[in-house]
């Protein structure tokens, strides 16, 4: 049976590729694996070839839209929560604390914020220290969303 092992990588298309680049890198801590210019910039965590590409989208492209159809936002894996806290805190030298969303899902804990074309991201922890365990509580009925309060 034809099953998928994991999502390989994410290919945005971004209106400066510069100016993307440099928000992934310097805010979100990416490194550059290849750049091909006049064309993208491939983006990797560091442990394989590229996790992000960023492509330069054609002149005219239409912006991205809240709520619109394609990507609601992609999700970036961290450490743990300490490795979250330090992510919080960076991220305010860069956005208004009105424009970090935080929120407990119970099985992770997550930042939400914009890329410089509007394209929304996640950073997240998982709660628990093993998947099955995240993914019961994933399923549970009793499971509600609730803030995400740093000190």
């Amino acid at each position: 049976m034809a099953k998928p092992k994991r999502i390989g990588h994410l290919v945005i298309n971004v209106k400066d590729v510069d100016a993307s680049t440099k928000f992934y890198t310097e805010v979100l801590g990416f490194e550059i694996s290849l750049e091909r210019p006049g064309f993208g910039t491939f983006l990797t965590c560091g442990s394989i070839h590229h996790d992000l590409a960023l492509f330069q989208a054609p002149e005219g492209a239409s912006e991205v839209t809240e709520g619109g159809l394609g990507l609601n936002h992609m999700a970036i894996q961290v450490e743990d929560f300490a490795e979250l806290t330090d992510y919080y805190n960076k991220l305010q030298q860069y956005f208004e604390k009105s424009d970090l969303r935080t929120t407990d899902h119970s099985m992770t804990k997550s930042i939400y914020i914009k890329d410089p074309d509007g394209n929304g991201i996640e950073l997240f922890c998982n709660s628990q220290d093993n998947a099955v365990d995240g993914l019961a509580e994933m399923r549970s009925p009793d499971r509600k969303n609730k803030e995400l309060v740093f000190d």
